[in-house]
């Protein structure tokens, strides 16, 4: 399939792009080339395939729970820009 000079122009002003002549007949050889891959794909029997998010499996990797002491409020509150006694103290932003 050829895209064709047009359709490459129309796609650079949808995406707000200013292309050259030399620019447009890459694009167009590109975008040509990316869907006769895809015709390709198109092609191939998928019926017995799952459907799958990623193409390799992934495994999570969950470490331990381990309980520790958390940070003192003290020291949580040492580089913050505004604190009260206990608390962060941010702008209200919800009258």
């Amino acid at each position: 399939m050829k895209i064709s000079k047009q359709e490459v122009k129309h796609i650079a002003m949808l995406s707000r792009l200013e292309l050259d002549e030399k620019e447009i007949e890459l694009y167009q050889d590109q975008l040509s080339r990316i869907l006769e891959y895809v015709e390709k794909l198109n092609e191939i029997d998928t019926t017995n395939i799952e459907p799958t998010s990623y193409v390799i499996e992934l495994n999570n990797v969950f470490r331990e729970d381990v309980v520790k002491e958390s940070l003192p409020r003290q020291e949580a509150l040492k580089n913050a820009p505004q604190a009260t006694e206990k608390f962060f103290k941010v702008p209200k932003i919800i009258e």
